[in-house]
């Protein structure tokens, strides 16, 4: 089995991540694609309803709890004091599908680009210290860097840079 094709998007708190992946993803699968998502949460995150019979489920102590319906499914896994998935084993546990966007995962060895805003929690940039980042999308001017920049709320041109980084063959 092949790797999919794999882009993350890096920033600090605040730096417009979340906005960029979705608008990213909407514009990926009006041209035809299959995109799926990964992200990184760096706290203690729910996703069930306290009350709920699969939250019950997870509070009895399941390992596993798998949702389904006639819609969608999904499986929560409780670590139940494992350390966290190395990046590798969630990306494996996906479907096949045409790219996957990364939101999160600063420190993961796959080609970034960082979002930056003038309101994010840090100013500090990624890009000096990260050889993975291949270009930065902010919300200002930008001239401190070799890297292409790329105005935040341009989205087809992101995707469109992301298409040729990734070689995704066009739709």
């Amino acid at each position: 089995m092949t790797s999919p094709r794999v882009f993350g998007i890096a920033g600090w708190k605040n730096s417009g991540k979340t906005g960029l992946a979705v608008r990213l993803v909407k514009e990926f699968t009006r041209r035809g694609y299959r995109i799926s998502t990964i992200k990184h949460a760096h706290h203690d995150f729910d996703i069930d309803k306290v009350g709920a019979d699969s939250y019950r489920h997870r509070q009895a102590g399941a390992h596993e709890v798998a949702l389904v319906s006639g819609t969608r499914f999904a499986i929560m896994h409780e670590l139940r004091e494992e350390p966290e998935p190395p990046f590798e084993e969630i990306l494996a546990r996906l479907a096949p599908c045409d790219l996957v966007l990364i939101e999160g995962y600063k420190r993961e060895p796959v080609p970034k680009i960082e979002a930056r805003r003038l309101e994010a929690s840090k100013r500090e940039p990624l890009a000096p210290s990260d050889p993975h980042i291949m270009a930065i999308a902010a919300d200002h001017p930008m001239t401190d860097t070799a890297l292409p920049v790329f105005d935040l709320d341009d989205t087809v041109a992101i995707a469109d840079f992301i298409a040729l980084l990734t070689k995704l063959a066009p739709k």
